[in-house]
């Protein structure tokens, strides 16, 4: 979360992701996201089940501590975290005092604990809702020092994952122990009667019901309850409801069964017990399968090395990593992962770069290259300055990347919001229906048989199954790509990427390698060619452009001086030009001649042509007004390239390259590609444009990019695709970036879109017909036909089958995309 976040200093409007306790199905997602919609000025509220978190923007009176009053009072807290600081300046108790009741006051925080001898403190608040700046700003004011020690260290999530996980084990267990004396007392009397219908023995099953439901199922009654009196029922209100039910009416019958006709004093305690067992064992596997659904994050998490070799004064010196400060030195190691983003200043390596670009192959490092944080050193002792730490790294922001993907909810999921939103008080419903029509209707003596259908009824069609489809989907998915070098920055990318009809390619650094270099120099009659390769190289010199960098490696190559500009200006789109050794000088493409009102040559205007149809990009030069002469720059094309177009068309897409080099160029670079639609000699807002056309006829657009002049383009696209070694603006503009520079990521992504939309699909439909087919047997609408009916012990398998079913088919996933290494291994 970004700093100053609590009500009393927040910028407007404040954007929250935080983590909510309690949900457990479709329906808690929706009351949640109603709670956080009521507040003030709230708006983009999505609650994603799978991760347990709830994102929203708030832009009015309202504020952060509003937002978890509110989650609270809706019966789904958010969870406590620690923060800790190191105080300097602390020398007796009074200071101590002192600077707990400045922490104290800090609008969120709930308990604040200063250490004296270890000059440290401990500091409890709501996890995400109280920022670091704002406790250390609290400190200072009081008239100390402060640092973090941990930078907003809230329970890792995967660490509460595990946790709940075991709680439900020890639950589970302790269930299965209650509850199996239960069942074999109850159905043991079918076998041998003397085990049934005694006092005693219903006695002890009545003791060990109650141990089972005021122990291991109590999490059932404690949330489901307060839902249920609040009127927004969940999927704890069902089970509450029937295991409930079906408890106290076995209570009734052992305790005081002339309360009950003639003929109905029936024994359901197997049921309630049964019911919690098999419910408490979904939610263990789910609770396992969650775990798995998020371990992309997790291993990203654990790239990060705990601690850094620091070297100061020519001495070794191992710190916690959160003690490295900007300008630190670290020396790292032969098989040691980099601690930080930063620049060699000595030594050099070969790294492995998966983790970021998805390629196997490691990369030489040297003094000077840049290094990021995580990344695998493989050979050779590396000294490196940190640039960037926290959450400035390359890996805290892939990371965050990857969470936002998978908190994010896709347009599909509005679908399932408005059917699981009237699901629940829809079953209540129901299972009312049922009760009073077997009471009414079935044969006597009928309340036991209305009873167990009515529990039948809200067992069986708990929406877990529906609130997980889509989220889990999304989570395996995103962490797949991300493992294989593709960020997707938005999970809504997803749905929007697997509907595109068009994929719209940049030529420069995009199809080729943006390392271009010069190829041919051809000068009219009588001009020198060293001497005009070195003003166009001088010129050039000031320029960023690709095709600059290869005239002045040129130039250099063959040993030239090249003078300083005096002058330079450059025209977007159009060419540069300037004054160099006294001479007016401008290079670019024709159409910056006939701006600047230069006549062209004939002969070079020729030859320029020829060179276009061979694949080169063709610039002009002129001094002092005249046409002067006409270079050829080629851009090698990547490799895998023509494989990429080739696959992407397999699929039946439709490939376009745009640029804004020569026409003629152009069409042989495509032309060598396999690539038929062209848009060429384009400028940036000519992208757009582009884009627009290539919509209009085809459909959905994705456009892939990496320069600065592709970010209105990457914007304007129905899904904007950014090579990651490309430009921060043009990365920022995009919806999904391919974090290597090869373009199989691409087809990567294509695929991953298209089987994660897929498994969504097959997620939802299992789990809306699951429900649709049960409901009616459980109901016993078969029965009077001769048809089989379901009981409650039966229908609490069913139903944690059905959540265990959505999830295995979502991890499913984890094996989609081809056979590419994975780019994010396991922490060394």
């Amino acid at each position: 979360m970004d700093a100053s976040l609590t009500s009393a200093a927040r910028p407007n409007p404040v954007a929250l992701n935080i983590p909510v306790e309690g949900m457990s199905c479709a329906s808690c997602v929706g009351r949640v996201e109603r709670a956080l919609a009521a507040l003030p000025g709230s708006r983009d509220v999505a609650v994603n089940l799978a991760t347990g978190r709830a994102s929203l923007v708030l832009g009015g009176s309202a504020g952060p501590l509003e937002a978890a009053t509110a989650l609270a009072e809706a019966g789904y807290p958010v969870p406590e975290a620690q923060s800790l600081l190191a105080v300097e300046g602390l020398s007796c108790a009074s200071c101590v005092g002192r600077v707990e009741r400045a922490l104290a006051a800090v609008p969120g925080v709930t308990g604040a604990s200063v250490n004296l001898a270890a000059g440290r403190a401990a500091i409890r608040h709501p996890e995400g809702l109280v920022a670091i700046p704002d406790l250390v700003a609290a400190v200072s004011a009081a008239g100390y020092e402060a640092h973090p020690l941990d930078l907003a260290t809230p329970v890792d999530p995967a660490a509460r994952r595990a946790e709940e996980g075991r709680a439900l084990r020890r639950d589970l267990i302790v269930a299965a122990l209650l509850a199996a004396p239960v069942v074999v007392l109850d159905m043991g009397g079918h076998v041998l009667p003397g085990l049934h219908g005694g006092r005693v023995t219903a006695l002890v099953q009545a003791v060990l019901a109650t141990l089972v439901l005021a122990g291991p199922g109590r999490r059932f009654f404690l949330r489901g309850v307060p839902g249920l009196l609040r009127g927004h029922p969940d999927m704890n209100a069902l089970v509450a409801l029937g295991a409930g039910a079906a408890y106290l009416y076995s209570l009734v019958s052992v305790a005081a069964p002339g309360l009950l006709p003639a003929g109905a004093a029936h024994l359901y305690f197997e049921a309630s017990v049964l019911i919690v067992t098999l419910i408490l064992l979904g939610r263990t596997l789910e609770a396992g399968a969650k775990g798995r659904t998020g371990a992309a994050i997790a291993r990203l998490m654990d790239l990060a090395p705990k601690t850094a070799r620091v070297v100061r004064d020519g001495a070794e010196a191992d710190v916690p990593l959160a003690a490295l400060r900007l300008g630190d030195v670290v020396r790292v190691r032969p098989g040691e992962r980099v601690a930080a983003d930063g620049v060699v200043v000595a030594g050099t390596g070969h790294v492995d770069e998966s983790m970021v670009t998805g390629e196997p192959a490691p990369v030489r490092k040297a003094a000077g290259d840049r290094m990021v944080g995580g990344t695998l050193n493989g050979r050779g002792s590396l000294d490196l300055r940190v640039e960037a730490l926290g959450g400035a790294t390359v890996l805290a922001q892939i990371t965050a990347m990857v969470e936002r993907a998978q908190g994010g909810k896709l347009p599909i999921q509005a679908l399932v919001d408005r059917v699981t939103g009237r699901f629940v008080p829809a079953v209540i419903g129901i299972a009312a229906a049922t009760f009073l029509g077997w009471l009414l209707l079935g044969p006597a003596p009928a309340l036991g048989t209305a009873l167990v259908n009515a529990v039948a009824v809200l067992i069986i069609a708990c929406p877990c199954a529906m609130g997980l489809a889509t989220p889990t989907a999304i989570m395996v998915g995103t962490g797949r790509a991300a493992a294989r070098g593709v960020l997707f920055r938005d999970g809504a990318a997803l749905q929007r990427l697997r509907d595109v009809r068009v994929v719209a390619l940049d030529k420069t650094g995009t199809l080729t390698e943006g390392r271009p270099r010069l190829t041919d120099f051809h000068v009219r009659p009588g001009i020198a060619e060293d001497a005009a390769l070195a003003l166009a190289a001088g010129l050039e010199t000031r320029s960023e452009h690709p095709l600059a960098e290869a005239v002045v490696a040129a130039a250099r190559g063959r040993g030239l001086v090249l003078p300083e500009p005096e002058r330079f200006e450059a025209v977007e789109g159009f060419g540069v030009s300037g004054r160099v050794a006294g001479r007016d000088v401008a290079l670019g493409a024709p159409r910056y001649l006939d701006r600047l009102g230069i006549a062209r040559d004939p002969d070079l205007d020729a030859r320029a042509g020829l060179l276009a149809e061979a694949g080169r990009s063709p610039i002009h030069l002129a001094l002092d007004g005249r046409h002067a002469a006409v270079l050829a720059v080629a851009d090698p094309v990547k490799t895998g390239a023509r494989a990429a177009v080739a696959a992407l068309k397999a699929q039946g897409l439709t490939v376009a390259m745009v640029t804004g080099d020569d026409p003629g160029a152009a069409a042989g670079v495509a032309r060598s590609l396999g690539i038929d639609l062209v848009a060429a000699g384009v400028l940036p807002g000519g992208k757009v444009e582009a884009v627009r056309q290539f919509r209009a006829a085809h459909g959905p657009v994705a456009f892939v990019g990496d320069g600065i002049n592709d970010a209105p383009a990457l914007a304007e696209a129905d899904v904007g695709l950014a090579i990651g070694t490309g430009t921060d603006i043009a990365v920022d503009s995009a919806d999904v970036v391919l974090m290597s520079g090869a373009l199989d990521a691409l087809v990567e992504a294509l695929a991953l879109s298209r089987a994660v939309m897929a498994n969504i699909r097959q997620n939802l439909f299992w789990a809306f017909a699951y429900n649709a087919a049960l409901i009616p047997i459980a109901a016993g609408l078969l029965v009077p036909f001769g048809g089989p009916a379901l009981s409650p012990v039966l229908a609490a398998g069913a139903m944690a089958f059905s959540s265990v079913f959505v999830l295995g088919n979502a991890l499913r996933l984890r094996r989609a995309g081809g056979a590419m290494p994975t780019a994010v291994p396991k922490a060394a």
